[in-house]
C-alpha cells in the first residue's frame, strides 16, 4: 500500500491555484554581472546563433540600444553582408502583399510609390499613364539619344526599373481578379 503524504489540498476548495507547484520554482537570473533580476528576456551572444543571453528588462533594452549586428566586420565585410542578406530576403515572400507605409487604401507598396515619384505620376494613376510615361520619359532619358550623358543614362536605369516594377504589380492585380 501506498504511503500517504501530506497535503495543504484540505478537501473543495482548494487553498492553492491549480497547476501550482509544491516544488521551488526555477527561476533564472539575469545574466549581467551583479544583477538579481529574472532574467527572462533571451538575447542572442552572437548573430545566427542559437546561444542566449538572459536578461532583465533593463539590461535587455540596454543590450539591444548597444547591439551592432556588423560588429568585428570590416566596412567591405558589412557592405558584402548586407547586400547578400537584402538579396535573399525570401523569407518576407509571405509579407510583401502588405502594402505597409503605402497610400492610405493600401493598394499599393511602397516600392510601387517609389516608382510613380520616379515616372512623375500621381499616386492614383491607372496602368495606362504608367505606360505613356514610361515611352515619353525612356525617349527622352535614353543612352542613344544622349550619348555620352552618364546622368541621363542613370535616369533611363531608374525609369527602366520603376516601369518593372509597376508591371509585375498590374500583373500580380490583374492576376488575382481573373
Amino acid at each position: 500500500m501506498a504511503r500517504q503524504t501530506r497535503s495543504s489540498d484540505w478537501g473543495f476548495p482548494r487553498w492553492r491555484e491549480y497547476g501550482a507547484e509544491r516544488e521551488a520554482v526555477k527561476v533564472r537570473l539575469c545574466d549581467r554581472h551583479g544583477c538579481e533580476q529574472p532574467g527572462d528576456r533571451p538575447a542572442p551572444k552572437s548573430p545566427n546563433s542559437p546561444e542566449r543571453w538572459y536578461f532583465c528588462e533593463t539590461h535587455a533594452a540596454e543590450y539591444n540600444r548597444n547591439w551592432d549586428y556588423f560588429a568585428g566586420l570590416t566596412a567591405e565585410e558589412a557592405a558584402k553582408r548586407e547586400a547578400d542578406e537584402r538579396r535573399d530576403a525570401s523569407g518576407f515572400a509571405e509579407a510583401k502583399y502588405n502594402g505597409w507605409a503605402g497610400p492610405g487604401d493600401g493598394s499599393r507598396s511602397r516600392d510601387e510609390m517609389r516608382a510613380l515619384e520616379v515616372l512623375e505620376l500621381e499616386v492614383d494613376s491607372d496602368f495606362d499613364a504608367v505606360r505613356m510615361a514610361y515611352r515619353r520619359l525612356a525617349k527622352v532619358n535614353h543612352p542613344d539619344v544622349n550619348p555620352n550623358d552618364s546622368e541621363a543614362a542613370k535616369r533611363f536605369h531608374a525609369i527602366q526599373a520603376a516601369y518593372d516594377v509597376l508591371k509585375v504589380a498590374e500583373e500580380r492585380r490583374t492576376w488575382k481578379g481573373d
